[in-house]
């Protein structure tokens, strides 16, 4: 053995070395489905033993981005823009300053669980069974699936709304909720033609959000001075505070987590290099961030739009997903494109994509947890069944309740801060063990930092969703 060979494996742990084995168990993708990026742009007097990463690379940086604008859909689910419609309607502008640093808060988050996918080659169901007890295994499973269910219920009926306002109230929100159960199609249709083409769709999808929220921000035209002072000032008051904690948590979505931490390993990287491993690691940074960074500012201009025409206004309290188009048709109108079908657009472009990598993420937490070997197809069927059944008995019951909804829609909320630990606890013990990440391990200092955030925006955000709930009209409980 050479001695930058033997310098490799001082660096790097038995999993790492192992991971990348010609015999390994493919796990999540299988070869010919993964997009290589080693030899891109790379001069004939390569050093492949160097413990340094490679000059940047444009090509590359083309070749990893997608995962992180995948993950990013996450950030803009039906469920968040309900709570930034929400606080821009009753807090105004005055917190846009929390959505940009819960925004951050999230992006440490899903870094740490791409760290752990490409230093380990695994993703974060499959070490959670192997690293724990099967007790603990089945337990964080459960709670993995109770999470995603959740989620999948506002994704869902996010989209069936804007079916319905789209059809003119022609389709019932069952009918919606069937519609969008059929993208679970669509999702393995296109995963057959490869990597790329899923992020694509994810792409567009994205822009289509991007320029409907856009148009109505340039149709409401918020205050700059506001925006401005919103961003930069922090404000909180005991009026705003249950919009806020909302806000806070709706950032951080469980299932988001293991996806992301699966999403990397669609890159080829040869993990037994440290070299590589610093330079997936970085171009997966920006890839992330760039992505973030616009679903901040969709994000934005949804809370900008609400703060703009309602806050003040006597419909702000009573302002939701079910009527929030109608409330902004009625201010605004529009003669050639009315504001109301173009809140639809975006509603349906976040719901249908959101819903799609609700089933990803099912893919994986199954796959990961029970060691699964199923196809893609029965594994995706069976993780799109558990969640559209409760979701169909969900738009039967609720259908002419739009109070109702929203109290499921909270009732949803707590559910997911229940589970946030269950997630984000695994996750910091594993990026920060020697055992599994060696060198890549992350230092006390974040730990603790994380350790310190967590159970306090955890236990605000279900006291607050529980003060939400209590304060609601009778009739609607």
């Amino acid at each position: 053995m050479s001695p930058q060979d033997e310098e490799q494996q001082l660096l790097l742990t038995d999993r790492q070395l192992d991971s990348y084995g010609e015999n390994e168990e493919e796990r999540v993708y299988d070869s010919t489905e993964k997009i290589h990026v080693i030899g891109a742009d790379e001069g004939p007097n390569i050093d492949y033993y160097t413990t340094k990463a490679a000059p940047f690379s444009w090509r590359k940086l083309w070749l990893f981005t997608g995962p992180g604008f995948l993950m990013s859909i996450g950030f803009l689910d039906p469920g968040n823009l309900e709570g930034n419609l929400q606080a821009g309607a009753i807090a105004g502008y005055s917190l846009l300053w929390l959505l940009l640093w819960a925004t951050a808060m999230g992006l440490l988050v899903q870094l740490l669980a791409a760290r752990l996918g490409v230093v380990t080659g695994r993703h974060l169901a499959e070490l959670c069974r192997e690293e724990y007890p099967s007790w603990a295994g089945l337990l964080l499973w459960v709670m993995a699936e109770l999470a995603l269910i959740g989620a999948d219920i506002q994704e869902v009926i996010g989209s069936a709304i804007a079916i319905k306002i789209l059809s003119r109230g022609v389709l019932p929100l069952w009918a919606g909720v069937v519609i969008t159960a059929l993208d679970c199609f669509i999702f393995l249709l296109l995963e057959n033609y490869g990597v790329r083409k899923l992020e694509a769709l994810f792409a567009v999808l994205i822009a289509t959000m991007a320029l409907s929220f856009a148009w109505m921000f340039g149709q409401t035209k918020p205050s700059g001075l506001g925006l401005l002072t919103g961003i930069l000032v922090p404000k909180l008051n005991s009026n705003t505070i249950q919009q806020a904690v909302g806000l806070l948590g709706s950032i951080i979505r469980p299932h988001n987590v293991f996806l992301h931490s699966a999403l990397v390993l669609s890159r080829q990287v040869d993990n037994r290099k440290t070299s590589r491993i610093r330079e997936a690691l970085t171009y997966n940074s920006i890839d992330s961030t760039a992505a973030l960074t616009i679903s901040f500012l969709i994000n934005l201009c949804v809370t900008s739009v609400f703060a703009k025409a309602f806050h003040g206004t006597k419909q702000a309290n009573d302002i939701g997903l079910t009527n929030a188009g109608q409330y902004l048709q009625d201010k605004y109108g529009g003669d050639y494109f009315p504001i109301l079908y173009i809140w639809a657009i975006g509603l349906l472009a976040a719901g249908q994509s959101s819903t799609i990598t609700g089933t990803y993420a099912g893919q994986f937490i199954m796959g990961g947890f029970l060691n699964l070997r199923l196809e893609k197809w029965m594994r995706a069927m069976i993780t799109k069944s558990c969640a559209i059944v409760p979701t169909l008995f969900v738009a039967l019951v609720f259908d002419t309740s739009e109070d109702s909804l929203d109290v499921l829609n909270e009732w949803l909320n707590v559910v997911q801060s229940v589970q946030i630990p269950f997630a984000l606890i695994p996750l910091l013990c594993l990026v920060s063990k020697e055992e599994v990440m060696g060198i890549f391990r992350i230092g006390i200092v974040l730990k603790d930092y994380y350790n310190f955030n967590l159970p306090i925006s955890v236990i605000l955000r279900i006291h607050f969703s529980f003060i939400s709930i209590a304060t609601l009209p009778s009739n609607v409980l």
